[in-house]
């Protein structure tokens, strides 16, 4: 079968970080189902801060941007929010040494589709890309909720903040519902497509259309849209 590339572009400050990264992603193989191409996974560049990320996705044209936060010219938020205001944007995933603090949740107001600890496992962060690659969020529903409780910890009150989502959530048609609902769960598009007896292309095309209908950005968004109208 012919290969195809999932494109990667790695982003830290530690160039040692970066090297490693590299190492361990460029050329990985990922198991596939025997049905489609082999794919591997192609490092495209890298950039060791955040003013350096525009150039390199013009010229990498990546599918996936494994993003760090904490950068001395130009944070990670700030270089999130910068890519995925572009057309075609890539999938930007953070890199952080914490669980779940305040600056993860910037990043991900910013645009970024999960995060990734970068100490997980190499088999984790090789799962990671795919799923990014695939249009999964990057995150467990246990981080999610952690992620809830950092959210809530300011803003509106939680009785006009369950108002606003549900009067979001109504507009939607009942099948956008259920979609929203299982994306909410932690499903990933096939786990989704299966439970609710639909193709993996239809569950991404219900996915892109919540995220236009309800101005979002990501799938995390979208899960605490849903768990705000739920409380």
């Amino acid at each position: 079968m012919t290969a195809t590339a999932i494109r990667v572009l790695l982003v830290d400050d530690d160039p040692l970080v970066r090297s490693g990264l590299r190492v361990m992603l460029d050329g990985h193989a990922l198991p596939g189902d025997g049905t489609g191409p082999v794919r591997r996974i192609q490092v495209v560049g890298d950039a060791g801060d955040g003013d350096e990320v525009p150039a390199a996705v013009a010229a990498g044209r990546p599918h996936v941007v494994l993003m760090d936060l904490r950068m001395r010219r130009v944070d990670g938020v700030a270089a999130t929010r910068e890519v995925t205001s572009r057309p075609d944007a890539p999938t930007v995933v953070v890199l952080t040494t914490f669980d779940a603090d305040e600056h993860v949740v910037r990043a991900l107001r910013a645009g970024a589709s999960g995060f990734l600890l970068k100490d997980a496992a190499p088999e984790g962060i090789v799962e990671a890309v795919r799923a990014a690659a695939d249009g999964d969020a990057v995150l467990s529903p246990a981080i999610t909720r952690r992620l809830i409780g950092i959210v809530r910890g300011d803003g509106a009150g939680p009785v006009d903040r369950r108002r606003a989502a549900r009067a979001r959530l109504d507009r939607l048609a009942d099948r956008e519902r259920d979609v929203a609902e299982a994306v909410a769960r932690g499903g990933s598009n096939a786990d989704i497509a299966a439970e609710l007896h639909m193709s993996v292309a239809t569950v991404k095309s219900y996915v892109s259309r919540l995220l236009r209908e309800l101005g979002l950005d990501n799938r995390v968004q979208i899960a605490l849209l849903v768990r705000d109208a739920a409380d």
